[in-house]
């Protein structure tokens, strides 16, 4: 769990006053910083993500007027990923970014995980990781504080076995597999599906990867980074061999793609055969 004392004072601060602005609305339950800024990886182009958790929908006027008294410039309601607004804060500069989720909805992401150990195809665990290392501003009711506790227990073995079986056998042994998809892209000089399949590849992979070291997902940014120093199992190799991959999408690159996905996807298989894994019949 996040705790102040890994959030700078500037960042916490203006947390704490844009969370006071939200605390006073009534159907707000909590208020938490989250993102880069509490797992320890953030720089100074970083954002600032709070997420706003509500009973009931927070009108847009609302959430107009507490904007106007942080930023000139904002963005309202925006509905690409979660509900949110954004906005540059006008004396830092720094970037926020409010997200509003429902209490009931985030209990079912978090069940669905920690109690039901139902896998999807790349992020399984991000909601997880998410509210575990959130920094609670506001909490009026415990809520927050009870959903955090929950989250703070060992990772269900049940849960790594059903990651890698729903991430593994797409690797390159289904006949839909991303390799193959990723070898007809090619045949027919496709590129933006080359580079859209192995993007997909590499999540299923980074899945696996959190999941065999029972750390839930942090997301889509510093994987590399957040492997090498939170994960003591990894495949041989991984960071130039994933780097490797990343360069020979590059249609300019004297690297073989589908001899990078291979090297990537045969030091995963070492790794799952060392772990036990290997010999899983839902692997085959």
């Amino acid at each position: 769990m996040a705790n102040e004392n890994s959030v700078s004072n500037n960042v916490l601060g203006l947390a704490q006053q844009i969370a006071a602005e939200f605390e006073n609305l009534p159907q707000v339950v909590a208020v938490v910083l989250a993102g880069s800024q509490t797992n320890q990886v953030a720089d100074l182009g970083s954002d600032l993500d709070l997420y706003v958790y509500a009973r009931e929908d927070i009108a847009v006027e609302s959430r107009a007027a507490i904007a106007q008294k942080f930023a000139e410039r904002v963005e309202l309601n925006n509905q690409f990923w979660e509900t949110g607004d954004e906005w540059v804060d006008t004396n830092s500069g720094r970037g926020v970014d409010i997200m509003y989720r429902t209490p009931e909805w985030t209990e079912d992401q978090i069940n669905r995980v920690l109690v039901h150990h139902q896998a999807t195809v790349g992020y399984s665990t991000c909601f997880w990781f998410n509210v575990r290392h959130s920094l609670p501003l506001c909490d009026r009711l415990g809520w927050f504080g009870q959903l955090q506790q929950q989250t703070n227990q060992p990772y269900p073995e049940p849960l790594v076995e059903a990651i890698i079986a729903k991430n593994y056998p797409i690797l390159r042994h289904n006949l839909s597999s991303y390799i193959h998809q990723i070898e007809l892209a090619i045949k027919r000089d496709d590129l933006i599906s080359v580079n859209h399949r192995t993007s997909a590849l590499l999540a299923s992979y980074f899945d696996i990867i959190f999941a065999i070291n029972k750390m839930p997902h942090p997301g889509e940014k510093r994987l590399l980074q957040l492997t090498q120093k939170f994960c003591s199992k990894l495949p041989e190799s991984m960071e130039s061999r994933v780097n490797n991959l990343v360069r020979a999408v590059d249609p300019r690159s004297s690297l073989n793609i589908l001899e990078c996905v291979n090297q990537l996807m045969d030091g995963l298989d070492q790794l799952l055969i060392a772990e036990n894994f290997g010999c899983n019949s839902k692997l085959k």
